[in-house]
């Protein structure tokens, strides 16, 4: 199999008698998951079930640029990315089948939260969204226009907003450009914020919960936060690429790859990586309870919805920076 050079792409060394192969594109937040968790053990499963080994060839990009190589040729067998948005996309293409979010987890596979990481010691009291908007507090997140992840935590501000207001667009737009003000630096991806955050930058970055854990788990701090009364779960999709499937002949291992992903198993490694598992019952205890105040998408109009209001030429974001009038378009 020819392997396809992408930014973050790596594989697992040569093929032995009797392996199996399976190529995933996923986005770069779920790197380490994978790799140091979820395929080992899937590894291990498959083995025991088959009496087969497993090759995984793997590549890691932002979601959006991971989503548009698969479209352009990258050959995939799995597709793991951050927005449905970006799942879509493939979608469209042909090479994900529009059934692909109706089974009981709506193709959903991994889910966190919209959390504000702090200094140690929290030295600025921050403990909501409203406190990023007070005058000398400087904030990181990266940019939505580049960044999936963006669109996550420029969701959870705004929706805040919204959706303490009965719906109410100016009120969205108001809690986002109160704290947009004090946004000191916007990264093209969440990764490089959170490393321009440990660098000295900010005294606050928001971010993924998972990616803060990710950050203790790997020896590199203690990554405190806080988590707003009132912020968005974050749901992120994997789906088969039929036509990479076809051509490779493996459906029954990505098949059980994407199954064992949903499993307890898969779902319990990715606990431990700092992921919110699909089943509350099997998370860690010691983990800060979900808000009262904890919205989906679906709250927010959906993505579609979002995209129109808040990103799309002449949206929400834009009126941040060229001062457009925001008409009041399905408020």
């Amino acid at each position: 199999m020819t392997q396809v050079l992408l930014s973050g792409c790596g594989s697992s060394g040569p093929t032995p008698s009797g392996a199996d192969t399976l190529t995933i594109g996923a986005y770069s937040v779920v790197r380490e998951a994978l790799h140091d968790g979820i395929l080992p053990a899937f590894r291990a499963q498959w083995k025991a079930r088959t009496g087969r080994e497993v090759r995984f060839e793997e590549s890691y990009n932002a979601s959006g640029a991971q989503a548009r190589a698969i479209r352009s040729g990258f050959d995939a067998d799995i597709a793991i990315l951050s927005l449905e948005g970006d799942m879509t996309l493939l979608v469209k293409q042909g090479l994900v089948k529009e059934s692909w979010d109706k089974g009981p987890n709506r193709g959903m596979v991994t889910r966190s939260l919209v959390v504000i990481g702090v200094r140690d010691g929290n030295p600025k009291a921050i403990v909501d969204w409203s406190d990023l908007a007070r005058e000398g507090v400087a904030v990181l997140y990266p940019d939505p226009k580049s960044s999936g992840g963006a669109r996550w935590n420029i969701n959870a501000i705004y929706g805040s907003g919204l959706l303490a207001a009965q719906g109410d667009r100016a009120a969205g737009l108001a809690q986002l450009a109160s704290v947009q003000k004090n946004v000191v630096n916007m990264d093209a991806s969440g990764r490089q914020s959170m490393a321009t955050f440990d660098r000295g930058t900010g005294d606050a970055v928001v971010t993924y919960e998972n990616e803060l854990l990710l950050q203790r788990k790997l020896g590199r701090g203690a990554a405190p936060y806080v988590v707003p009364n009132s912020t968005l779960l974050i749901e992120s999709p994997a789906a088969l690429v039929e036509a990479s499937i076809e051509r490779h002949r493996n459906r029954q291992l990505a098949e059980a790859f994407l199954e064992f992903l949903t499993s307890n198993e898969g779902q319990e490694v990715l606990v431990k990586y700092g992921f919110r598992p699909l089943d509350p019952s099997i998370d860690n205890p010691a983990r800060p309870p979900l808000p009262t105040g904890l919205f989906t998408m679906k709250d927010l109009g959906g993505w579609p919805k979002i995209k129109k209001d808040v990103y799309d030429a002449g949206g929400i974001w834009d009126s941040l920076f060229i001062g457009s009038q925001v008409t009041n378009r399905g408020k």
